[in-house]
């Protein structure tokens, strides 16, 4: 998870990471508050985890749990001036952005269906367990894999290829690719229950069907 990375346009002096380390929330504040921007590196230091596993309770995915974390902090830096101790702790205003943050995610997920896919991690378990591949020699199963990767449209084809071949997250290949997150899942479920059905299926007399079968 990286810190968020607010640059401050003053020259003015303002006090070491070290010194503002030893300051309390409220003083942290007051420090965001008059532009000194590493103070909310210190606040993310003090309370990414907190807020880390309030989302994560929430939206159950560890990628969508890490984005709500980095939303939260950056939402605090742009509404630091509204900030009252008087009116409560950092740590409760912290955990209200958090829990908003994070049910509003949660049911964009919803909307999307994302809580109706399989996981990934699920998938490839029983991805492999599934195939009963031992019959076929080497140079047979590169070309089963071959005619599966076909049969696939080209964005699962994709996802799937970063994701086996060249061991990337599915926050990495949404990254590399553009896509959001829940469309990547999308695109590795449904390529892999198309390959998991391709390579399950009955094959001619026990051989692989070429293409122009």
């Amino acid at each position: 998870m990286l810190n968020p990375v607010i640059h401050s346009g003053s020259d003015t002096a303002h006090p070491s990471l070290a010194e503002l380390k030893q300051l309390t929330d409220d003083r942290l504040m007051v420090q965001l508050q008059d532009g000194v921007n590493d103070a909310l590196a210190v606040l993310f230091e003090r309370y990414q985890r907190l807020v880390f596993s309030v989302a994560l309770k929430i939206v159950r995915d560890r990628g969508e749990a890490e984005d709500v974390t980095q939303n939260v902090f950056l939402e605090i830096y742009r509404s630091v001036a509204q900030f009252d101790p008087a009116k409560g702790t950092l740590k409760v205003w912290l955990l209200q952005f958090a829990y908003h943050r994070a049910f509003n995610r949660k049911e964009h997920l919803n909307i999307r269906n994302f809580y109706n896919q399989e996981s990934t991690e699920d998938i490839d378990h029983s991805f492999g367990e599934s195939l009963t591949l031992g019959k076929y020699a080497p140079a047979e199963l590169q070309v089963l894999m071959q005619q599966g990767l076909a049969s696939l449209d080209k964005s699962q084809k994709r996802v799937i290829e970063l994701a086996s071949y060249d061991g990337l997250s599915m926050k990495e290949i949404a990254d590399k690719t553009g896509n959001s997150l829940s469309n990547v899942r999308h695109h590795y479920y449904r390529g892999l229950q198309k390959l998991r059905s391709f390579m399950t299926r009955p094959q001619s007399s026990g051989k692989i069907v070429g293409n122009d079968e």
